[in-house]
């Protein structure tokens, strides 16, 4: 959803510059990852939609959710509930989680696995990985049976399709040509 993004950017902007400011990247980001997970919940999303609930109702319910919240993070709960944003939370932690990359230079990097990776290779593509970005990764990894074998890893706007299905996709249309 395009529309949530952008009208979550100002919100994660200012978050992120709070943090930062404060030397706690990692508090912020932990704070957001709760709040963005009660904001997600769909019982959750009904109070937040509920116009029976107070704007002081409603970010009590949501601080007390969440848990363990700083003075700032409280305020900056209160600021969306009067603005009737906090249906964009996971959109903010998303938005912040890539600040707080770009500001550690870390990327983000998806592998789709066609089995199971032992600790050891995972640990052996990654490090190949960070040699080739010149960055560290944070690593996400899935199964997906339907690649045949091999492994196709994203990270950024870059893809590598070292999988049995995208040679066979090459393959064929090499064949075709």
């Amino acid at each position: 959803m395009a529309e949530n993004v952008t009208i979550a950017r100002p919100y994660a902007d200012a978050a992120f510059e709070l943090a930062r400011g404060a030397d706690a990247l990692g508090p912020w980001s932990e704070a957001l990852d709760r709040l963005a997970s009660v904001a997600a919940d769909s019982s959750m999303r009904a109070c937040i939609t509920d116009p029976n609930l107070s704007t002081d109702q409603l970010t009590k319910l949501v601080e007390d959710v969440a848990g363990n919240l700083s003075a700032e993070q409280q305020n900056f709960v209160r600021i969306l509930a009067e603005n009737e944003r906090l249906q964009v939370l996971p959109e903010i932690r998303d938005l912040f989680v890539a600040l707080k990359n770009e500001q550690e230079g870390v990327l983000e990097a998806q592998i789709a696995s066609a089995f199971p990776l032992d600790d050891a290779a995972l640990a052996a593509l990654k490090a190949d990985l960070e040699a080739r970005f010149h960055a560290q990764l944070n690593v996400t990894v899935s199964i997906d049976p339907q690649l045949i074998g091999g492994v196709r890893i994203a990270v950024g706007d870059e893809v590598i399709d070292a999988s049995v299905r995208g040679k066979l996709a090459n393959m064929a249309a090499a064949l075709k040509n």
